[in-house]
């Protein structure tokens, strides 16, 4: 397994990424950041919203284009946990609530409309039982790409967890993350204790903000501030 604080340190921009999985404890862990090059990427917090959280503007003022940035990257529906670097939070909330599945919800999603990026977009479900899902839509070619779907199934084990990301943290245009999540160690902290290693972690310039459960608690750092859910 991959130390993923290590990991972090050592990219300058991974952009978004998730981590599902579960402490020696054997409860579940769930993290999730955000970073930003963009003065309207950077200009954003998480905050509480019924059922997960939201992100929103920190400067109103400063808000050039919501529409992929502000959407609401944790969502509950009853014991399941639902995350994700966009809306298809709410896409994959409203299939799961009506009996569909993950993979019919995504299926009707794609990456990002932001060439040359084409930021991927990446998604995780936990489910009660303790497995958990991630996933990431990517763009395969240049120009008029296609859209690729992988998914990834896991079982729960303890002290142990699965990292996914939308770049793989260097280069220019942005390459997207490749190859399966990293399988990665989960230590027995408290919310508040991983989420201060990983924002840490993270790159000092380029975070925003990071949203950590673990042990059902919750925690939450914004660079633009910092609360304690």
């Amino acid at each position: 397994m991959i130390d993923l604080f290590g990991y972090l340190s050592a990219r300058p921009y991974p952009g978004r990424g998730i981590l599902l999985g579960t402490r020696p404890d054997q409860t579940p862990v769930c993290a999730y950041f955000i970073m930003g090059r963009s003065v309207n990427s950077r200009n954003r917090v998480f905050e509480t919203a019924e059922g997960g959280i939201c992100t929103r503007a920190f400067d109103a003022a400063k808000l050039s284009d919501p529409s992929l940035i502000l959407y609401r990257p944790v969502r509950r529906l009853g014991d399941t946990l639902i995350v994700a670097n966009g809306d298809q939070t709410d896409t994959i909330h409203a299939c799961m609530a009506r009996g569909g599945s993950v993979y019919e919800a995504l299926s009707s999603r794609a990456f990002e409309p932001d060439a040359p990026y084409f930021t991927p977009r990446i998604s995780g479900v936990a489910f009660p039982t303790g497995k958990y899902l991630l996933s990431i839509l990517r763009a395969n070619g240049e120009e008029k790409p296609t859209c690729e779907r992988f998914y990834f199934n896991f079982e729960p084990q303890a002290g142990a967890g699965h990292f996914i990301s939308t770049y793989e943290g260097f280069g220019e245009p942005l390459p997207s993350f490749a190859g399966e999540p990293l399988s990665v160690s989960v230590p027995a902290l408290s919310a508040a204790a991983l989420a201060e290693r990983l924002w840490n972690a993270l790159d000092r310039e380029n975070r925003v903000s990071l949203y950590v459960l673990a042990g059902g608690e919750e925690a939450v750092v914004n660079k633009n501030g910092r609360e304690a859910l």
